[in-house]
């Protein structure tokens, strides 16, 4: 059991890792684009953001549930642990966030590539996007690192 525990941990850090990097990494070169103002740079970062959120927050975000919640059944520590609620609960905002952020994205891209193929500049809907796309993510960014601290901490919140 220790060995299928720790193995399970090991690839849990490792998905959570890809999900808070990627999801940064990402963010900041979309905020990075957007500010650039350049189409062309606007439409490459865009694409290249979905495609790694396909390549790397998808398959974490499927891991990381997987991966806790089997170690949870492992240690016998039951889903109604507060820290564990909790957790679950601010992940299930995350995915609120993240579901509309990635249709931002792909929205986003779509426009920014038409766009430089008409050699026109960005419709009025980027920038609306755009806004939609950053206030989603700090309730996101901030929940992860609250999850963060019940992984570690495990407080006792009820």
């Amino acid at each position: 059991m220790a060995e299928y525990y720790l193995l399970l941990k090991l690839v849990h850090i490792i998905s959570s890792t890809l999900l808070f990097g990627t999801g940064l990494g990402t963010a900041f070169y979309m905020w990075r684009a957007d500010r650039s103002q350049n189409l062309n740079t606007i439409a490459i970062t865009s694409q290249n953001v979905v495609l790694a959120d396909w390549l790397f927050t998808t398959p974490a975000v499927i891991i990381q549930p997987v991966t806790g919640i089997w170690m949870l059944m492992l240690v016998g520590l039951p889903l109604t642990t507060s820290w564990v609620m909790a957790s679950l609960l601010l992940y299930v905002i995350i995915g609120l966030c993240w579901l509309p952020v990635v249709y931002i994205q792909i929205k986003v891209a779509k426009l920014a590539k038409t766009a430089l193929s008409k050699n026109q500049p960005l419709p009025t809907r980027y920038r609306k996007l755009m806004t939609y796309w950053y206030s989603l993510g700090w309730p996101a960014f901030i929940s992860v690192i609250i999850i963060f601290y019940f992984m570690v901490f495990k407080p006792t919140l009820w």
